[in-house]
């Protein structure tokens, strides 16, 4: 049986949610009590503000990210380019459900408070730039073998992560995941010819 939940880790779940599925600006104190199912009191025990849950929800939307990638099945694969073609596949996989099920906290709330807020933007661009960096090591061996330079690695981890936003915008305007999976078959497209070996040269006789 899982570990019961404190009332802050209740918060935090529910402001995930309810976040992602209203938004910030629409999203009230009383819409997270009522969805953690605590009190008034509670909340601002743990929180002096919906500001201050915004930020912690962005740092527990990146915990409860880092422990999905870390155990998705494409981490054990023993290439650098397998790897990286099946964390799209993956992130492929895991869309569907309700819009909310399957986009993104921080880049929803990031495009509500960026001039509004500046520690949730921070938070949102601590999480999603740090969710890039992880990808940069295989993507760097990937273009080395492919005999490009790997000095490219960081600004192609942010590519994947502008398209996997763009995709999840494109579904909440569309009620569609299809178009974000398109979008992301686009990109896997991309990706295995950037990473496609040199071609070999017939050697001289």
């Amino acid at each position: 049986m899982p570990p019961k939940k404190d009332a802050r880790n209740k918060l935090l779940d529910a402001a995930m949610h309810v976040f992602r599925g209203k938004g910030y600006a629409a999203s009230s104190v009383d819409d997270l009590c009522a969805a953690a199912g605590v009190t008034k009191g509670a909340f601002f025990h743990h929180f002096r503000s919906k500001e201050e849950i915004a930020v912690a929800a962005a740092g527990h939307f990146g915990e409860m990210a880092e422990g999905l990638f870390a155990a998705a099945p494409y981490r054990s694969l023993p290439e650098p380019r397998a790897r990286i073609l099946a964390y799209i596949d993956f992130r492929s996989s895991i869309l569907g459900g309700e819009l909310a099920d399957y986009t993104c906290l921080l880049g929803t709330l990031v495009q509500e408070t960026y001039a509004t807020h500046p520690a949730i933007r921070a938070a949102c661009e601590r999480e999603i730039v740090g969710h890039a960096t992880t990808l940069e090591p295989d993507i760097a061996a990937a273009l080395a073998t492919a005999g490009r330079s790997p000095a490219a690695a960081r600004g192609l981890a942010l590519h994947i992560q502008t398209v996997l936003q763009g995709a999840f915008i494109l579904a909440k305007a569309t009620g569609d995941a299809q178009v974000a999976a398109d979008s992301l078959g686009h990109l896997r497209r991309y990706l295995t010819s950037l990473f496609e070996p040199p071609p070999q040269r017939e050697a001289l006789s």
